[in-house]
């Protein structure tokens, strides 16, 4: 996906629909001089939704729409007639989409079916026409209720991507060159720090016509947790992936060590996050002579590891088949 298209954050003001106001109106015809209250509802103020649409996969249709306002209710009228109700909106996004209030950063939902609505602004109700308020003492009465205001304000909307496998690892691991490899993704890569500004998805191809869904994530830096490099823009979208793929390459000073402060990134930004089953692949490992492999063996994590080359395909065929056993588990 293009980066320029690509757009997972958008803030947006949202004004619901005000409720109409309820009639005062007395019957009133040729026959009828001085009749009893017939005033008529007012119509609902209409709601903001949010509603996921499987076929998109970027927000980028609500980037440039920063204003979105439903339409007010109608005001009672006599005979009992109701306001009309106003005009709801319906804003579609892709699953995966979190809803938040831009003052609190409350979370308010998050759209995950494929159909789903949920109100983001709720319109006004319409108020009461008189009708409601006769009684046996108060048979005229000359008064009726006011419409509700609709809700406002601003509102972020953020996407976490969807994929069964999530690449993790520092910039420049060789996360989109194995992405690159294993699928028809065409990420950017370049040999400098956070080349990927975005997340890319591929679909890796498995034997016997199946396949799973790969996502390169923006790399990760000591601190993302707390707002450092892209931060936490990059950690929402491993929320979900089925299988967190760590990337370490194999000249890393210290393949543990790295292993660690990535893992403690997840685990500061949402602890929930180490209980998704992790594969380490150490990458670069065309650079690597048996003697050197068995001195990085001695002191590795431990959950399933591979080494891999996407440079000469070492490795690539096997990490595969441990990426389907553990989405099969």
């Amino acid at each position: 996906m293009a980066e320029s298209n690509f757009i997972d954050y958008v803030k947006i003001f949202c004004r619901s629909g005000n409720g109409g106001a309820g009639s005062t109106h007395l019957h009133r015809d040729k026959l009828t001089r001085k009749g009893g209250p017939d005033g008529g509802d007012g119509g609902h103020g209409g709601h903001i939704y949010l509603k996921g649409n499987k076929q998109l996969w970027t927000l980028l249709h609500l980037k440039y729409q920063k204003h979105v306002k439903a339409g007010h209710g109608g005001n009672g009228a006599g005979s009992l007639k109701t306001g009309a109700d106003g005009a709801d909106v319906i804003l579609e996004v892709p699953l995966g989409t979190v809803a938040r209030d831009a003052e609190t950063n409350e979370f308010l939902f998050e759209i995950t079916e494929d159909g789903e609505k949920e109100i983001l602004k709720a319109g006004g109700r319409g108020g009461l026409g008189n009708d409601h308020f006769k009684s046996s003492t108060h048979q005229t009465p000359r008064f009726a209720q006011p419409g509700e205001s609709g809700a406002e304000g601003w509102n972020i909307l953020e996407l976490k991507v969807l994929a069964d496998v999530g690449l993790v690892g520092f910039p420049n691991a060789g996360k989109s060159t194995l992405l690159s490899v294993v699928s028809a993704a065409k990420p950017k890569i370049a040999d400098y720090p956070f080349t990927t500004l975005v997340p890319n998805l591929g679909i890796v191809q498995y034997r016997d016509d199946r396949s799973f869904v790969m996502a390169d994530i923006p790399g990760i830096i000591e601190g993302a947790s707390e707002g450092k490099g892209l931060g936490i823009r990059f950690l929402r979208h491993i929320e979900r992936n089925s299988i967190l793929l760590f990337l370490i390459p194999s000249d890393s000073q210290d393949i543990h060590k790295e292993y660690r402060i990535l893992l403690k990134e997840l685990q500061d930004y949402n602890p929930e996050l180490l209980d998704k089953k992790r594969i380490l692949a150490i990458s670069k490992s065309d650079l690597l002579d048996e003697e050197l492999k068995d001195e990085i063996r001695e002191d590795l994590p431990e959950i399933p590891w591979q080494f891999i080359s996407s440079v000469s395909g070492e490795g690539i065929s096997s990490l595969k088949d441990r990426i389907w056993q553990e989405l099969n588990a």
